[in-house]
């Protein structure tokens, strides 16, 4: 498959505004992720931005930016507005969508999100990780995948939630927000109204699930840090400071 990752990065976050230029150990935020997904080794990686300050440190430090609107509601329409920009002649077959507040994401685990493209039944791809902390079960912060059992590493998705579910003895999954779609299933889910259950639970990907599409999640062994807080940004500053990350 022709393979394009797509990074969003907007300036305007609420909790941490202007978050993709924030100087992590000598390179903005946004550079890390770019570098992270490149060495996924999947394809093309460019960053899609409303910011030419963002856009022009990218390519400051040998990335490929993409410029697109500032009104885009969701990444995944700025993703594919971007998408449409770079691949006028539709060869691309499959879209990852990286979020650009993941500095620290193993490069395996952004080759992860490609496996449930095995199935030809599957639509979008995401990943999943096992929640070990019991605090987390109960966090609406913490987006719960409730999921029918493929194999030891992957579920089907049935639904997302906020809540604490499913319900009873066995494990709980935290959803990672990052999804591969195959072209058609981007061209389609974009051209989707939001649906009742994505407004009422504030999770995009139940737009697809309610129109019928197929998400599988597979599952790997560790959480990405996605900066959200100050907090998260010191973290991010000791991890990728300490040699060999």
């Amino acid at each position: 498959m022709s393979t394009l990752i797509l990074i969003p990065a907007r300036m305007a976050s609420t909790r941490l505004p202007g978050k993709p230029l924030a100087d992590i150990a000598g390179a903005p935020m946004i550079v890390h992720v770019a570098r992270r997904a490149a060495d996924a080794g999947l394809g093309r990686v460019v960053v899609a931005t409303d910011t030419k300050s963002v856009a022009e440190a990218v390519r400051l430090h040998g990335f490929e930016a993409v410029m697109t609107r500032t009104d885009h509601e969701s990444g995944s329409d700025r993703i594919f507005e971007a998408l449409t920009t770079l691949d006028p002649r539709r060869k691309v077959e499959t879209i990852v969508n990286v979020q650009g507040d993941l500095p620290t994401i193993d490069p395996d685990t952004i080759k992860a999100a490609l496996k449930p493209f095995d199935d030809p039944a599957v639509d979008i791809a995401t990943l999943g990780v096992e929640i070990a902390r019991d605090e987390e079960k109960t966090n609406p912060n913490v987006v719960k995948i409730v999921g029918s059992p493929l194999s030891g590493t992957r579920l089907r998705a049935l639904y997302f939630t906020r809540a604490t579910a499913p319900w009873g003895e066995g494990p709980l999954y935290h959803h990672i927000g990052l999804y591969a779609y195959r072209r058609s299933a981007l061209e389609r889910f974009v051209a989707l109204k939001p649906s009742p259950l994505e407004r009422r639970e504030k999770l995009e990907q139940l737009r697809a699930l309610e129109a019928g599409m197929r998400i599988d999640a597979e599952i790997v062994q560790s959480l990405p840090l996605g900066v959200d807080t100050p907090e998260d940004l010191d973290r991010a500053r000791t991890i990728l400071s300490t040699p060999d990350i």
